[in-house]
């Protein structure tokens, strides 16, 4: 390709290709070092970036475990620099569950079909694309850009954005924001008039985690003894009383402006009490919503025994914790006491909640980036029940946002697809946001 040619190749251009790309390189991640690791999808992200003249560089923190970063320098150095970031590793995919191979990338109904299709080798794709449009164009941003690729995300980041935070905090020298996923994408609404009426959800806020494992400690025994002391006994009355338990309802600023504006843009009145019939306007995003009402605990694992007429000594069970901000300390006590005096607590892993402020230059950029390409588009802010790599960097005083943006067909399911079967993004979706995300980045 000449350079005339190179210059004209537009990041909506390349945005299918690079998804397709990454996508079928399997970077699953099982949380306990056994999964490919993100090496591969590295290498390939480099590769794409030093062929339009750039220069990451690369961080491996355990073999395998590689992230990448590049810095753009912008027009005026003095200003903070803006951290666009991506994750490589994506959940694992049981390929008997789905109706596509998760690997393959497949082009069909519109779609790109895979594991990280929707979390998040789309956002990746769009950053790449956007990047080396900017490199092969030479168009120098506003402002210092450090794009940044992590490996580990979806194991809470140990290997990845915490790794670098801590030992290569240089590579976020003077950035004071940072955008990453879980956030700018569409539901379309029903409003007061009885039109369809696309809202875009900015991501402003996200709930801490504290993934936690019970052990049950009883007597051992044999199977055909009464044994009032049994561990999976004490294990599962545990679970119980947490299943069962009802935590409190908390409306924190960035749910109650999303709730406030759904009620305002649908005429759908709500209470704290009463909130159904507004969240059901959302869709297969109101499980999102759903989950920033209040603090959540999930039992997602269990341990116990090792033969059919052996009572064991021992049973464990790992929960997933999420608290709103300012929460952390009441849930734990609430789950120390819910689990009993005969089972111990452990946290196997813990992170902070995050809240930013749904204003200011960058979200007035992100909001004007969309309507660019989407004139009508009406834009809210919203609670993250899950966690971003924005955590880690939250620890160097970064402001982070959730911006990915897709404008998606009024009929397609999407938040459900995180972590789902059958996921998959449409190719109008990405093209639009990679218009979008350009749009940022030359006005950020």
């Amino acid at each position: 390709m000449s350079a005339s040619e190179a210059s004209t190749v537009r990041p909506e251009d390349e945005v299918v290709r690079i998804c397709r790309d990454l996508i079928r390189i399997d970077t699953s991640n099982y949380g306990d070092g056994s999964g490919p690791g993100e090496a591969e999808a590295a290498a390939y992200v480099v590769e794409q970036l030093r062929e339009v003249g750039l220069e990451p560089r690369t961080f491996e923190s355990d073999p395998g475990r590689v992230s990448v970063a590049v810095r753009i320098p912008g027009a005026d150095r003095e200003r903070g620099a803006l951290c666009v970031h991506g994750h490589l590793d994506v959940v694992p995919a049981n390929a008997a569950d789905w109706s596509v191979d998760p690997f393959a990338a497949e082009e069909r109904d519109g779609c790109i079909w895979g594991r990280g299709a929707v979390d998040m080798k789309d956002m990746d794709a769009m950053i790449l694309s956007v990047v080396r449009h900017l490199a092969r164009t030479g168009t120098v941003p506003p402002r210092d850009l450090v794009v940044v690729f992590f490996a580990d995300e979806e194991a809470g980041g140990t290997k990845g954005s915490h790794f670098l935070v801590e030992h290569h905090p240089d590579v976020f020298e003077g950035v004071t924001e940072a955008i990453s996923e879980v956030g700018g994408y569409s539901v379309t609404l029903t409003d007061k008039d009885g039109e369809e009426r696309r809202t875009y959800l900015l991501q402003t806020a996200e709930k801490g985690i504290a993934w936690l494992r019970l052990t049950a400690n009883g007597r051992a025994g044999h199977g055909s003894v009464p044994n009032p002391e049994n561990a999976i006994v004490r294990l599962a009355e545990a679970i119980s009383r947490i299943a069962a338990h009802k935590w409190p309802r908390e409306y924190i600023p960035s749910v109650r402006t999303l709730l406030d504006g759904l009620s305002e843009l649908t005429g759908t009145g709500w209470s704290d009490e009463d909130l159904e019939e507004l969240l059901d306007h959302l869709g297969g995003a109101q499980g999102f919503v759903r989950g920033t009402l209040q603090d959540t605990s999930n039992v997602t694992m269990l341990d116990a025994g090792y033969k059919h007429n052996v009572i064991p000594q021992h049973a464990s069970a790992n929960v997933d914790c999420r608290f709103l901000p300012g929460h952390e300390d009441d849930l734990m006590a609430t789950i120390r006491e819910l689990a009993g005096e005969h089972v111990d607590v452990e946290v196997l892993h813990r992170d902070i909640a995050l809240d930013a402020p749904f204003e200011g230059d960058l979200v007035d950029a992100m909001v004007a980036a969309l309507r660019s390409e989407d004139p009508d588009a009406d834009v809210l802010p919203y609670c993250l029940s899950g966690g971003t790599d924005n955590k880690a960097l939250s620890l160097l005083g970064i402001t982070g946002y959730g911006f990915a943006p897709l404008r998606l067909p009024a009929d397609l399911d999407f938040a459900p697809m995180f972590h789902g079967i059958d996921e998959r993004v449409p190719v109008e979706s990405l093209h639009f946001g990679a218009r979008v995300l350009l749009r940022l980045l030359e006005t950020c």
